[in-house]
This record gives structure tokens, sequence and C-alpha cells, in this order.
């Protein structure tokens, strides 16, 4: 810093020349609440009384550059020699501020503050953030987010807690919140839960929690958009004669018609016996039709197929024969 361009530390804190180290703190924290660019977004003079008061407590918390600061006056830097960059590893430490623990200036505004404060950015050529005295780029740019800082967290559901819905009591980072899980949650669905997110260190108001679900495998039914699947098998005769079968639902089982000459694959739908959407309707049941020749079949049985399979009419591989390269 030139001699043209000293800054009284104590003035711009407003704390007298015999101020304790509590009591600088005390007056940093009060200004940076009032001039941090979170509450005057776009505010280019409250952003460089920030700044400038951030350079003071810099210099003032750290009770070897205080000393040279009283000492010195606007000589200060060039009496002896200094750490550098006050924020590195191995850097001055004192018994007020250990400035060695932080990683960079936004790590020990976090800490001073209070908790955990949002990034500020701007573009890395951007000249009138620097700070000269410190080597470091202040970031900064408007909030975007409501008051508060939100947090996440996952939450494995069994698919029969999602569909109807479930109280949970869940336990996030040592707090115990209840949380009410309106029925038909989906694989990546957010929940939003209000007020339960983390604190922002500069309102002191509390964000929301934002859970992340993921819902267990079913050994039956599956996801298909906002419809629910399934396969059922069902045997040759039924597939050659039709017939009515029992399928599984949500809500139990129920009858569905199988049509005469059905094919392996095909695809039935149940209308409204699928998943609960945001409205309380549901969804339809995509229920697909696989043909299971039997595994086991008995003397009978076969004595039968083997008849079918003598006066079988039709060749389902007839078209096969015009196919050649």
């Amino acid at each position: 810093m030139a001699s043209t361009d000293f800054k009284d530390y104590y003035a711009i804190l407003g704390v007298g020349k015999t101020a304790t180290a509590e009591e600088i703190k005390k007056a940093f924290r009060k200004l940076a609440l009032k001039y941090h660019p979170d509450r005057n977004p776009g505010d280019q003079a409250a952003e460089a009384r920030f700044k400038e008061i951030s350079e003071a407590y810099e210099v003032l918390s750290d009770p070897e550059k205080r000393g040279k600061y009283d000492q010195f006056g606007r000589y200060w830097q060039q009496a002896g020699t200094s750490s550098g960059n006050p924020f590195s590893r191995g850097g001055s430490t004192g018994p007020t501020v250990d400035f060695g623990q932080y990683a960079n200036f936004a790590e020990f505004m976090s800490d001073l503050l209070g908790g955990q404060t949002r990034s500020y950015r701007t573009p890395p050529n951007n000249r009138s953030n620097y700070n000269s005295s410190t080597g470091f780029r202040t970031e900064y740019s408007a909030p975007t987010s409501t008051p508060g800082a939100t947090s996440e967290a996952n939450l494995k559901l069994s698919l029969t807690e999602a569909f109807r819905g479930v109280q949970k009591r869940l336990n996030i980072q040592g707090e115990i919140i209840d949380v009410r899980i309106p029925a038909g949650a989906k694989p990546g669905s957010r929940i939003r839960v209000r007020g339960k997110g983390t604190i922002d260190p500069l309102t002191r108001a509390r964000g929301d929690l934002y859970l992340n679900v993921d819902i267990e495998p079913h050994s039956f039914f599956n996801f298909d958009g906002d419809n629910l699947t399934c396969e059922v098998p069902i045997s040759p005769d039924e597939a050659v004669l039709g017939g009515a079968i029992a399928v599984p639902t949500p809500d139990g089982p129920v009858t569905m018609k199988i049509p005469a000459g059905i094919r392996t694959g095909q695809t039935l739908r149940l209308r409204g016996k699928g998943w609960v959407n945001p409205k309380g309707d549901r969804t339809d049941q995509l229920v697909k039709i696989m043909i299971t020749p039997p595994q086991n079949p008995s003397s009978l049985e076969k004595e039968y197929y083997e008849k079918l399979q003598s006066i079988r009419s039709e060749n389902p591989r007839r078209h096969l024969d015009q196919i050649h390269l």
C-alpha cells in the first residue's frame, strides 16, 4: 500500500485504538452484516464498503499486523518482513484468529459469520474485486435463492410406503424431524420440507430441506413413466382359447380378460389401477403377457400335446420360407 493510500482501519471499523480483539470482531461482524452483498444486491457503494471493512479487520485482527500498523502507521507494510498471504497455510497466527486454518477468505468469513455461506462469483478477469493487501479476489453475485440455505438428503421408501404415503422420522445431521411423505412418490421425486434446511448466517432465516426419493425394487411391479408395469405368465391353452385370469394390482387382485390368440409380449391395460398422480387420480397398470409352457407336463398332458402337434393346421414359421440373402 502506498503512503498516499493510507487508511485508518480503526475509523473504518468505528473503534478506538485501545479496542480489544473481541470489540474489533464485534464491530466488524455488525458492519459486515450491514454491507454484505447479499443484503445490498447491485449496490456498488455497499460492495466497496464491505471490502474496506474486510481489509481493516484482516489487519486489526492479526496481532502481528496490528502491532506493526500501530507502530509504523502508513509505513507498516514496509516494516520488517511479512508473512505474505495471511490466509495461506503456515501464515502468521495469534491468539485472536488462526488464519492458517482457512484455505481462503470465504472460509474465514463463513466461520466468522457463524455458519455456512453461499458462493459469490464474478468473472475471473474483473479486477475490481482484487484485494491488493491480501492477494485474494473476493467473489460476489446477487442472491438467487430465497432467504436461508437449502439442503438435501436421500430417502429410501418401500413401494407400499411410496404408494400409500407414510410418516417418517429422519435424522438429518443430528436433528430428528418428522416428515409426512404424501402418497404417490416415485423414484427421482423431490419432496420439499419447509424450514428444515440450514440457517443463513446473514439473515438467520432457515432454508428448506429437499428429500430425494429412491424406491426399493419390487418383485412384481415396476415403473414405466407414470404408469405401473408387470409381467403375467399364461399357459399355451389360455393363449389359444382366451379366458379370464386374476392379476395383482396395488389394490388387490382383479380379473382381467385374455383375448383368444394373444401373443407373448403383448401388453394389456388395466385402466385406473396404476400409480397415484399429484392430483390424487390413478394412472394405468400395463400387463405384459408371457406365454409359458409347462416345465414338467404329466404323461396325459404330453399325450394331448402330441395329438395337437399331429393335427395342427397352422405353421407359425411359414413366412420365414421366403427370407434369404
